[in-house]
């Protein structure tokens, strides 16, 4: 008679109970193993991520570095040579897009292609065309979902092109289209990070929201939305949030 403990059939194999802790476990690790490389600002952000989903006995996913800045990021990767790079696009030093000119030949490479997935907070077009037309395999927000980062980044590895929700309608608008999208000037004296915070604030975040969304301080939103009247000549956050409806920002 087995002990109630006991991790096998008598037969050798595993028992009800290890068979249903197995089944438990997340299926990102059975069989699969990708190296990956976190960029983003944050520090905060990039422990959330690590904890979520770099348990490597569990999800397959085995975070290899992090950095904070285009410079940092540049040099993690050519060391490390990941197979995935998880990419915030707003970056001190350039942003995302400028990793993605300077890695340009690591994602050429026949042998060993490292490829490319942006992770932003940011659901922005211009943001999304500008990583893709840089050479990223896809970009989801970070709304995602442990479950399925892991699964995005497996696909990504595999070489497929992954996607948010509604986020695969500006590319595809994009590269249908042969015209180039008109410059706008107002909109190219924000930094990117002030282009966040308009988007949020004028959808009608409160400073408080916007600053737990981008893990900065009110402060600092503060900061940021001070700069961008400024910059816009507006008055006020209902003047702002009428002059991004009017770009189709919000």
């Amino acid at each position: 008679m087995s002990e109630p403990n006991e991790p096998t059939d008598l037969n050798g194999t595993a028992g009800p109970a290890a068979r249903a802790a197995e089944s438990a476990q997340p299926t990102g690790g059975a069989g699969r193993h990708v190296r990956v490389v976190l960029v983003d600002d944050h520090r905060m952000f990039r422990t959330g991520v690590q904890a979520e989903i770099g348990q490597t006995e569990q999800t397959g996913v085995e975070v290899v570095g992090e950095a904070a800045d285009v410079d940092q990021a540049v040099t993690v990767i050519t060391a490390t040579r990941p197979e995935v790079v998880l990419l915030d696009v707003h970056l001190p030093g350039g942003g995302g897009v400028e990793v993605l000119r300077r890695c340009a030949p690591l994602m050429g490479d026949a042998e060993q292609p490292v490829r490319f997935l942006a992770l932003s907070v940011s659901d922005a077009a211009e943001d999304v065309i500008g990583v893709i037309r840089g050479g990223a395999r896809g970009y989801v927000t970070k709304t995602i979902t442990g479950t399925d980062l892991v699964d995005s980044v497996f696909r990504v590895q595999e070489g497929d092109a992954v996607f948010s929700p509604r986020l695969a309608g500006f590319v595809l608008d994009a590269f249908a289209s042969t015209d180039a999208p008109p410059v706008d000037e107002d909109l190219d004296r924000l930094t990117q990070r002030e282009r966040e915070v308009l988007r949020l604030i004028a959808r009608g975040y409160a400073y408080k929201e916007i600053a737990k969304q981008l893990f900065i301080s009110v402060k600092t939103v503060e900061s940021h939305v001070s700069a961008v009247l400024r910059k816009l000549q507006l008055s006020n956050r209902h003047e702002l949030t009428r002059w991004a409806t009017a770009r189709r920002l919000v």
